[in-house]
């Protein structure tokens, strides 16, 4: 049966699935990462694709980390000659974040499985691309750093912490901090997931679906609007069926568990005034939010555009958090001509 959450994932994020095939996945081994909060995942590995080609001068880097859930796979099929990172200008590095199950993961650590993994932040997957692309890739500058959804989290974060980095940054449909309502929904998928028996404290032996975790998603994934368009009466108990028998059993509930937590602790100021945090950023910036979110409300991003005198786009479908797919007509022209530009 048709997975939902990664239909609809693919398909309003993806936006073309181009004839080219998907670049190879490729590991970067980091060694010894030490998170932020003291604790240390052994022998970390990221994952990576790239697209494009890196010319003479090292000046056309893009790098694109993946959204909640999601990995460089994901990415790498919505772009492409006309796609909002044109792969015929650019090179294109699409990568995992800590915890989606290609990286170091829960699932995936030999010494440190399961629960036994560290909790990690935003901040923490931002310093390993950090250490993947200089110590890699050996790459000393980034044209531009962008990303969708908690893609577009890591970017406000490498804003703060490599301010110098990059020339543009593009965050689309992510936030400097969690607003209260993205902190309610966030909760309360962490509260389902922690109490669902199949998930038996992370003890499991299969991965659960997770299905009541999965119904709150899919209701905030887009707006009443739009499912009401979407969905009829009539197809609505095959279209409720398909989530609570599928739910999230595509991705292991104790790598969901660790990247729902760093989108919880998510906060570019760490605690203090968020103007402390903007007067660090030095990239010009384009802030792409959707008014009607219901899963990354617009308005943190709203004010920190004020504070950084970025240039916003609003996109105002009922698409909600899937508007960048939605609006595509309207986004790729903005985004492409906004990547041309160079750091003051």
């Amino acid at each position: 049966m048709q997975r939902v959450l990664i239909s609809f994932v693919l398909f309003f994020f993806s936006t073309f699935l181009y004839a080219q095939a998907i670049p190879a996945l490729q590991y970067a081994s980091l060694g010894d990462l030490r998170l932020e909060n003291g604790a240390v995942i052994h022998d970390c590995r990221i994952g990576y694709r790239t697209l494009g080609i890196l010319n003479a001068a090292k000046s056309n880097a893009v790098l694109v980390p993946a959204w909640f859930t999601g990995g460089s796979g994901d990415v790498t099929m919505g772009l492409g000659p006309g796609s909002y990172i044109d792969t015929s200008k650019y090179f294109v590095i699409a990568v995992d974040p800590l915890g989606n199950g290609i990286s170091s993961s829960p699932s995936n650590s030999a010494t440190q499985h399961g629960t036994d993994f560290p909790q990690f932040s935003i901040r923490d997957m931002v310093e390993s691309e950090y250490r993947f692309v200089t110590e890699t890739l050996h790459l000393e500058h980034l044209h531009a750093v962008m990303g969708i959804s908690m893609g577009g989290l890591q970017t406000f974060q490498w804003m703060v912490s490599h301010p110098d980095f990059m020339d543009v940054a593009v965050p689309i449909v992510g936030t400097p901090q969690m607003s209260s309502y993205d902190l309610l929904l966030w909760n309360t998928e962490l509260k389902a997931l922690e109490s669902d028996p199949a998930y038996n404290h992370g003890k499991y032996t299969q991965r659960p679906a997770l299905s009541l975790v999965a119904l709150i998603h899919n209701m905030n994934l887009s707006t009443p609007n739009f499912r009401a368009n979407h969905t009829t009466r009539e197809g609505f108990q095959q279209y409720f069926e398909q989530i609570v028998t599928d739910g999230d059993r595509f991705f292991d509930a104790n790598d969901y568990l660790r990247q729902l937590q760093a989108l919880i602790g998510h906060d570019i100021a760490h605690g203090g005034p968020i103007f402390e945090a903007a007067n660090k950023v030095k990239a010009k910036v384009l802030i792409v939010t959707a008014t009607q979110d219901h899963m990354v409300n617009s308005l943190p991003p709203l004010g920190f555009a004020k504070l950084i005198h970025a240039q916003t786009l609003l996109l105002e479908s009922d698409c909600g958090h899937m508007s960048p797919g939605c609006e595509t007509a309207r986004m790729n022209p903005v985004v492409e001509r906004f990547l041309e530009q160079k750091q003051n």
